[in-house]
C-alpha cells in the first residue's frame, strides 16, 4: 500500500511537472532570424555617423594595460620585460576593437527593423538629425553635470533634515 502511494505521487509529481513546464516551453519566442545584411550595413551607418568607434577606439591597448598592470602587481622584477611584452601583444592585437564596432552593428540590426534603420539613416542625413549628432555629446555631457551638481545640493537638503530629526531626538552629530 505504501509502495503504491509513493508511486501515485511520484506520477502526481511527474504529470504536474510536465503540465507546469509546458505552457513555459509554448512561451518562448521563436530563435530570431539573423540580421539581414542591408540591416547590418544600416545600423552601421547610423554607429559611423554617430562616431560610436570613438568608445572602443582605445579597447585594445586598454586592456593590454590592464592586463600587464595585473600581472606586474605580482611580478614586480618583470617590470621591464612585461613593458616590452606590451608593445608587442597590442600590436599584434591591432585592429581587434573592430569585432566590437561589428558586434554593436548585430545589436543594432536585431533591436531594429530593416526598414526603421533605413529611416534612422534618413533621419541623420536630415538637417534636425544632423544638429542631433553635433549637439547630443554636449547636451548629454551637460546633463550628466546638471544631475551631479543636483545631488550634490540635494545631498544637502537631506543631510539638513537628518540633521533636524536627530535633533529633535535630542542626538547631535557632527
Amino acid at each position: 500500500m505504501k509502495n503504491r502511494s509513493r508511486i501515485m505521487l511520484a506520477a502526481g509529481l511527474a504529470v504536474g511537472l510536465a503540465l507546469a513546464c509546458a505552457p513555459a516551453n509554448a512561451q518562448q519566442p521563436a530563435p530570431a532570424k539573423p540580421a539581414s545584411p542591408a540591416s547590418i550595413a544600416a545600423a552601421k551607418e547610423i554607429l559611423e555617423m554617430k562616431h560610436a568607434n570613438a568608445m572602443y577606439a582605445q579597447a585594445v591597448p586598454s586592456i593590454v594595460e590592464q592586463a600587464k598592470n595585473n600581472i606586474m602587481q605580482n611580478n614586480l622584477n618583470y617590470q621591464k620585460d612585461l613593458n616590452e611584452v606590451a608593445v608587442v601583444v597590442a600590436q599584434s592585437l591591432a585592429g581587434r576593437e573592430k569585432e566590437i564596432g561589428e558586434g554593436m552593428a548585430k545589436v543594432y540590426a536585431d533591436a531594429f527593423t530593416e526598414q526603421e534603420l533605413k529611416d534612422l539613416v534618413a533621419f541623420y542625413r536630415s538637417a534636425l538629425g544632423q544638429k542631433l549628432l553635433v549637439a547630443e555629446p554636449q547636451a548629454i555631457q551637460s546633463s550628466i553635470e546638471y544631475m551631479k551638481q543636483w545631488a550634490q545640493a540635494f545631498s544637502q537638503t537631506v543631510n539638513a533634515q537628518f540633521r533636524a530629526e536627530m535633533h529633535k531626538r535630542g542626538k547631535d552629530y557632527q
